[in-house]
């Protein structure tokens, strides 16, 4: 294992999982990364170095350039890891000039950017015959019309995720009728943001599942398992904060062809929607970084960032899928508990099923015995945010 493993994202908790569980094989782990400010992931035992670098996205080329430097400066070449979208976007845009210096998986320049923007994934899916929900362009000619066609409410989604979130602090908007679809609309254009109009699958929380894997580089999928989602935050379309591991059948042998058609290479996750009254599943969207569930799907027995490793280094592990439940969850505890407040004053669950849910035995996204160092500094962080809302 001489060839070190680089961290991008150390300021959330993908990072840091992906750090733990290459550090418990005895890999180095480099982060690096802009600032030292609320990254908890470079308080982990198995963050062996921290290197300051130019900002990604406020100081691109120097970024990049900051990652050659480092890479010349090692005997071997460096394994990159981002954990997190915009890493991903901008490693995708210039991965001919850094695949000299590190090893990454094999895709075709801007084919990730590709499959993460929701209007041409849905021209994908069709393709490869997988359900998408309906779904629709702000710049359609007729589209007011086809929304009624379609149906209220229904969601008014980025083409590019990580933007649209980083300025509303959401996923998408949800809207009820034509004059709020506008308004939405009106908001993105305000931003120079491209949004999707898209059905609603019905279906609560729970009808939501992953189908998670690890493709060679002969796409050829080689490690897999499927979860189904409980609690999101913010509720309904939000981001992963309850969710169990468990075998859906039906999953692989949609996820397996499409992904291998393609021509998909590395990690991947693609998240379905099962319709409460047909039982289809909706594709919504693909990850093309490490999981939120990272850490549960290592402890039920698929180590991706390992897996990765092992591949892109020339010994590839052997071939490995879960078709079957572990009865393990995977909980971000802070989250979770604003998730649950949604929910209950929303009626959506009662006290009931909350405590219910509670005695599965779980997977946390920060907290470890192991390597406590994170999880204090995570808390610290918290505590001064309320802090400052406080006042």
């Amino acid at each position: 294992m001489k060839n070190k493993a680089v961290v991008l994202g150390a300021n959330y908790y993908i990072a840091l999982s992906v750090m733990r569980n290459l550090g418990k094989q005895g890999i180095y782990v480099a982060a690096l990364e802009y600032s030292t400010d609320n990254a908890y992931g470079l308080k982990s035992k198995y963050c062996r170095e921290t290197v300051i670098v130019p900002h990604y996205r406020n100081e691109t080329e120097e970024f990049i350039e900051a990652l050659i430097d480092y890479s010349k400066n090692q005997e071997f070449k460096p394994v990159l890891m981002p954990c997190a979208d915009p890493y991903v976007e901008v490693i995708d845009a210039y991965s001919d000039r850094l695949r000299d210096y590190y090893l990454f998986p094999g895709m075709p320049q801007g084919r990730y950017k590709e499959i993460m923007d929701k209007d041409t994934l849905e021209i994908l899916a069709k393709k490869h015959n997988v359900l998408v929900p309906e779904t629709l362009s702000m710049t359609d000619e007729k589209l007011f019309e086809k929304v009624r066609k379609i149906g209220y409410p229904c969601l008014v989604k980025p083409t590019n995720s990580h933007n649209f979130v980083s300025i509303f602090r959401r996923k998408m908007f949800k809207v009820y009728d034509e004059k709020g679809l506008k308004e939405a609309i009106k908001k993105a254009k305000d931003k120079a943001l491209e949004v999707i109009i898209q059905e609603i699958v019905p279906g609560f929380d729970d009808h939501m599942y992953t189908f998670d894997a690890y493709l060679n580089e002969a796409s050829k999928v080689t490690h897999w398992l499927t979860c189904q989602k409980y609690r999101q935050y913010p509720i309904n379309y939000g981001a992963s904060v309850y969710t169990e591991q468990k075998y859906i059948e039906a999953l692989p042998e949609i996820g397996i062809p499409f992904l291998e058609g393609i021509g998909y290479k590395g990690v991947g996750e693609i998240e379905f929607k099962k319709h409460e009254e047909t039982g289809k599943f909706y594709l919504i969207e693909i990850n093309v970084r490490y999981s939120n569930l990272n850490e549960l799907l290592t402890q039920a027995g698929i180590n991706m960032p390992y897996i990765t490793y092992c591949e892109l280094t020339g010994n590839p592990l052997k071939e490995k899928s879960i078709d079957y439940d572990t009865g393990l969850v995977f909980r971000y505890t802070f989250e979770d508990l604003l998730a649950i407040k949604g929910y209950l004053t929303s009626n959506q669950l009662s006290i009931g099923d909350v405590i219910n849910s509670l005695f599965k035995k779980k997977i946390h996204a920060i907290r470890s015995l192991d390597d406590i160092k994170p999880s204090i500094n995570y808390l610290k962080i918290m505590s001064k945010k309320i802090v400052n809302r406080l006042k």
